[in-house]
Parts: structure tokens; C-alpha cells; sequence
């Protein structure tokens, strides 16, 4: 059942595994960060630079990697100069899962019993929080990311805050 045509002959001939191939897609700590980003709703350069802490080269770089790849397109917002916004298609949106899987794991193992969650959801069919995944502790049903909203704590919006302003005060 393959569903990304674009997927370079190359990659898709040196292995038959899923998860090797999917590695080469979102294996790296900044093509993951950019969907992160994606998916909290940032959708211009800028913001998604501010948030990952990439430099413009290695952004630029993920951007046409994901696009490419079809996780990602552009879309032109401004034409003088000539600006983009990034949004997920089909394939990019199959990634929720995964990035569920990221948090929960993340939430789980690699934070201090007094550390509170970073993002916080409520499953919007049953109205109450889903927690962890993937799927809803409340109703059972499978979480997917449009019937979810996401609340951020306070310090995860105070980290988000402060790299703004440091790339602003050109600190990054």
C-alpha cells in the first residue's frame, strides 16, 4: 500500500523495511521539529525557525526535504517579495500518530516527575483530557488530530515566548 509516488526511486530500492524508509523521510531531530511545529499550527518561516532554533540553511534544507518527500507543500502568502507558508498534505497529516507517540513517550521517560505536561489535549467528541494515547482514555476511540485541542502549559508557552524574543534581539 504505497502512497507516496514521490519517495525517490533510489530510497525505495535499497530497502523493503517501513521503518528504515520512514527514517529517511522524518529520521533526523530537525525534520521532526518542523513537524512539531506544523502540527501546533506555525505555518511561516520565521516562526517555525524561531520555535526549532534551526539555522535558515538547515530550515530551508528540511522544508524542500519534507516537500519533496510530499509531507509538506507551500503555499505562496506574499508576492513581493515572494513568501511561503507550510502546510501539511495527506501524508504529513498520517504523521499525528507518530508524533503522539513522540509525546507520550517524551512525557513519559525524559522528564522529571516535577515537570507538568507540555501540551495538553482535550479530545473534542467526549470533551475531556485524552491522555497520552493513542487513543482516549475516556471514550477508547482513536485520537486524531482534528477532533483534539491542544492546550500549552504556562512555562512550555514562556520557553515558546522567550525564543521569540531572543531571535528577535538576535540571540539565536
Amino acid at each position: 500500500m504505497a502512497r507516496n509516488a514521490s519517495l525517490s526511486p533510489s530510497a525505495a530500492q535499497d530497502t523493503l523495511c517501513p521503518v528504515a524508509l520512514a527514517q529517511k523521510i522524518v529520521g533526523d531531530r530537525w525534520t521532526v521539529l518542523v513537524l512539531r511545529e506544523l502540527f501546533l499550527g506555525s505555518h511561516r518561516f520565521e516562526e517555525i525557525q524561531v520555535q526549532t532554533q534551526a539555522t535558515p540553511q538547515m530550515l530551508a534544507g528540511r522544508l524542500k526535504k519534507l516537500e519533496s518527500d510530499g509531507m509538506i507543500e507551500r503555499r505562496p502568502y506574499n508576492t513581493k517579495p515572494l513568501r511561503y507558508e507550510y502546510y501539511l498534505t495527506e501524508m504529513g497529516i498520517g504523521f499525528y500518530p507518530v508524533f503522539l507517540a513522540f509525546r507520550a513517550w517524551g512525557e513519559t521517560w525524559c522528564k522529571t516527575s516535577k515537570q507538568k505536561v507540555a501540551i495538553r489535549y482535550t479530545h473534542l467528541p467526549c470533551g475531556k483530557d485524552p491522555g497520552l494515547g493513542p487513543t482516549c482514555q475516556e471514550c477508547g476511540k482513536e485520537m486524531r488530530r482534528e477532533e483534539l485541542s491542544a492546550a500549552l502549559s504556562k512555562p512550555f508557552i514562556a520557553e515558546r515566548q522567550e525564543r521569540r524574543e531572543a531571535f528577535k534581539r538576535g540571540q539565536v
